[in-house]
């Protein structure tokens, strides 16, 4: 280790990169042939609305940087430039190999069982072409605004990441001038519209092809020269002045208008666009030409989504997995009692996320139950627990929650939920200044005969009961005096200035997490150096933090072995010679999301485990509100090893990192298949089978977004 500089930039991939490898290997899920095909419909879709946040947020970053003239460079040594430059070209080749699966693999499939894409509005038959007129003028001309371009009407402006359709008009009678004009594609409508058919075989077309075919309806005084779909996407990055902001919730109100109309920085169009119509377009919106897309297919690929919602085709999809009840949590018990008993670990979705809004519904209605207090980041549009939240306030409660505004593409459903929740009577705080506060916790503190009695959920997933079917989640429900000083001491911080000079058993960042997981990597490091047992196994969405690399290539130089699960970006290169030949880094997609942390230090034999909120990211660490927790009970413990080691021996579903920077699919040879998922999903079933009704459907499921960074 002497000599080694474990902070080289050589030793390190740039996080962006990482990220299109990241969505690199959701894309090969929608090329694997042995996934069901609309199942790969979902994967590429989710392939689109991740590169769709990629741009608004990442590149729009680093295009501010480059234009603010920042140099630095980041941990792999490159600049925002150097970065802009190669992930044009990597980006590019993604999207061609988007649509290289679209119209190769996916159209042509499609067609032989059953369901054909009217790809062009000129493929259509007489008798298709007078249902598509009619259809038009029913159902979309009267939504339809269309909008000219000349000297009275400025180019109008086109909002972030809608569909519309650009056309050069010439006026009928007065002769050769080109003009502009453009619609908008209307949200409102359904995208796809399925045409009559008389045999068994079903015909969808898109609406875009609909209205492009009667532009001219929209122009009567003009003829349509060409008229072709286009795209954009801005800059969706908030610059949120929180120290200058009197009110946080305005300001960022006001800033969410902005979203819709940041500069753009992506311009998608039709491949056959014509040359002239794409000129006026790039002059218009400021487009360079590495932002321009031309796309053979259409635009905006999350459309398939929605095609996969098309009736029927279920031989074609996965069946639905039903979360089980969780044995120690039977339906109709009262949550304290069985908390008294013992901890209570929660794996969802495999089992149900019902005992966490069950356990606040019962506090909300029990005479016992004196306060309430929780953090919340993402919630579901309907939610349960909000609604508990509320009915506790209005039964008397002290019901404190931590609505986190901040937290991106959520920030106007959260706002929402914070003024419902005020004017039911909670206290509400707005997060902290300069930070997110991204842990997850509920204390409920309850009078009971021996006293106060403190009872804490912990988890490593939002309080959001519709991500809990499809995100892995662990959840860990406790009444431990320890956790339960150290949870009232996390709200007291929260709310006001108040910190406790010792802390039983969490960690928080951006305080002492970091710090705490450099020492208890270096830990296994020493014992590895005194010739004890030493092994890290960490899962957990990304690791990008380059103080927490450099450890774990100090740790792995002194002969720890060290197994990373990590779903999405890993800036940790494998198998460098005397740095990382004892790392190896996999990653599973697969039908769920993977989101849990767990962290696995062997501590000499007495192994110690951990789950939180935090993935090893400077932005965890550093500026976000954490909580970094231990599970004790050895049972509890032995289960999430498991978990650990399912995945390890994965060989579906996860993919490695090679020591050239690509990944590989898990090797099958010598070992029978093994799918992670597919066997916690038996477990649960096995493990609750008491508590189920014959003939209940209990098969799997598909998560339909995983765009969201949580």
């Amino acid at each position: 280790m002497d000599g080694i500089d474990f902070y080289d930039p050589k030793y390190y991939t740039n996080r962006e990169l990482s990220w299109i490898l990241f969505n690199q290997r959701v894309l090969n899920e929608a090329r694997d042939k042995n996934n069901l095909l609309f199942e790969r419909l979902k994967f590429l879709s989710i392939t689109a609305s991740n590169l769709d946040e990629f741009f608004m947020i990442r590149i729009a970053s680093l295009k501010d940087m480059v234009n603010a003239k920042y140099q630095k460079p980041d941990i792999a040594g490159l600049t925002p430039q150097e970065q802009l430059s190669r992930l044009d070209v990597a980006i590019h080749e993604l999207v061609d190999l988007q649509y290289s699966t679209y119209n190769r693999s996916l159209v042509p499939k499609l067609k032989q069982n059953g369901l054909q894409i009217i790809g062009r509005h000129e493929d259509l038959s007489k008798k298709e072409a007078a249902f598509v007129d009619k259809y038009f003028e029913e159902n979309v001309y009267p939504v339809l605004t269309p909008m000219a371009v000349d000297s009275s009407r400025p180019f109008p402006l086109i909002r972030n990441k809608t569909l519309n359709i650009a056309a050069l008009v010439r006026k009928k009678e007065s002769g050769n001038e080109l003009e502009f004009a453009t619609v908008q594609v209307p949200g409102v409508l359904s995208r796809i519209v399925e045409l009559p058919v008389a045999d068994e075989e079903r015909k969808i077309i898109l609406l875009e092809e609909i209205i492009e075919r009667n532009m001219h309806k929209l122009f009567l005084n003009y003829d349509i020269v060409c008229a072709y779909p286009f795209r954009i996407m801005r800059n969706a990055d908030l610059t949120i002045e929180e120290d200058e902001a009197a009110d946080l919730l305005k300001e960022i109100e006001k800033q969410l208008k902005k979203r819709q109309w940041g500069e753009a920085i992506r311009l998608e169009v039709a491949a056959r666009c014509d040359k002239r119509l794409l000129k006026i377009l790039e002059r218009e919106l400021g487009i360079e030409e590495q932002n321009l897309y031309p796309i053979d297919g259409p635009l905006d690929l999350t459309v398939l989504m929605k095609m996969y919602g098309l009736e029927g085709f279920e031989h074609l999809k996965a069946l639905k997995y039903t979360p089980q009840q969780v044995p120690r949590l039977p339906q109709g018990c009262v949550i304290f009692d069985e908390i008294r008993k013992g901890d209570i670990l929660l794996h969802h979705p495999y089992q149900t996320f019902e005992p966490v809004v069950d356990f606040i519904r019962q506090a909300a209605r029990d005479p016992e139950v004196l306060a309430i207090k929780q953090t919340l980041y993402r919630v579901s549009g309907n939610s349960p627990i909000i609604a508990a939240l509320a009915q506790a306030a209005e039964n008397g409660k002290q019901v404190t929650v931590l609505v986190e505004l901040k937290a991106r593409f959520d920030e106007e459903n959260n706002i929402v939920w914070a003024r419902m929740l005020e004017k039911a009577g909670c206290h509400v705080i707005y997060g902290l200044v300069g930070l997110k506060t991204h842990s997850k916790i509920t204390l409920v503190v309850r009078r009971e005969e021996d006293g106060i009695r403190r009872y804490v959920h912990l988890g490593t997933g939002n309080y959001n009961d519709a991500t809990a079917k499809l995100y892995t989640d662990i959840g860990l429900m406790t009444c431990s005096e320890a956790i339960g000083e150290d949870a009232t001491a996390v709200f007291n911080m929260l709310s006001g200035y108040s910190e406790p000079r010792v802390w039983n058993k969490l960690t928080l960042a951006p305080l002492w997490l970091k710090d705490r997981f450099r020492y208890l990597i270096g830990r296994e490091k020493k014992y590895a150096l005194d010739g004890r047992p030493a092994r890290i196994i960490a899962k957990m969405n990304a690791l990008c933090d380059q103080d927490i690399i450099a450890a774990l290539y100090e740790a792995s130089a002194a002969g720890v072995k060290i197994d990373l699960i990590v779903r999405g970006i890993c800036c940790l290169k494998t198998g460098i010679k005397g740095v990382s030949d004892n790392i190896t880094v996999r990653s599973i997609v697969g039908d769920f999301l993977e989101h849990s942390r767990i962290f696995y230090f062997e501590n000499d034999e007495h192994y110690e485990i951990y789950c939180g909120s935090a993935d090893w990211m400077p932005r965890n660490l550093e500026r976000r509100v954490e909580i970094l927790f231990p599970v004790d009970r050895p049972e509890l413990k032995e289960k999430l090893l498991h978990i650990l080691q399912s995945q390890l021996s994965d060989n579906m579903k996860a993919s490695v990192l090679q020591a050239k920077g690509f990944y590989e699919r898990a090797s099958k040879r010598g070992r029978l298949p093994f799918n992670s998922q597919e066997a916690f999903c038996h477990e649960a079933m096995s493990e609750a089978k008491a508590f189920f009704e014959e003939g209940e459907v209990m098969t799997r499921t598909f998560v339909p977004e995983m765009h969201h960074e949580s």
